[in-house]
């Protein structure tokens, strides 16, 4: 994962240090740009609800580190980072094995707001989630 993007913000450094919880859950970065970016969580019993089945906490986590991500290299001149004010989930899959891959791209990216819109597919292609997000632009407080 490494490319200057949006405001000369470089994600060269790793999801795992960019995002501390990613590296919790186990998040892998496969891909990220100003225009989309893509991450992985594979399936362990750590993060599954008694069912076995992938807890949906860790799904909305995965999107919301994707969204956020992408956020921040859309982010416009003057701003300091986001923060989600709003998150939609759809679960249309259950995951009860391999590996999901969320792909966010931005919807909107404005001076105050920016949503982005995060698929969460399973290992079979499967669509399992589909996140809508809005994130708000922070500036530096004066």
């Amino acid at each position: 994962m490494s490319e200057t993007t949006g405001a000369g913000r470089d994600n060269s450094s790793s999801i795992e240090d960019f995002v501390p919880i990613a590296k919790t859950l186990g998040i892998r970065g496969i891909s990220a740009s100003k225009d989309e970016v893509v991450l992985e969580l594979d399936w362990h019993p750590e993060i599954c609800q008694p069912a076995g089945l992938m807890h949906g906490g860790a799904i909305m986590a995965l999107a919301d580190t994707a969204g956020g991500s992408l956020s921040y290299f859309n982010l416009p001149d003057g701003a300091t980072g986001t923060s989600t004010i709003e998150s939609k989930t759809n679960f249309l899959a259950a995951v009860a094995s391999g590996t999901v891959t969320a792909r966010a791209k931005v919807l909107k990216a404005g001076r105050s707001v920016i949503v982005v819109e995060t698929e969460v597919t399973d290992a079979q292609g499967r669509l399992a989630a589909k996140v809508i997000q809005t994130q708000i632009v922070l500036r530096p407080q004066n």
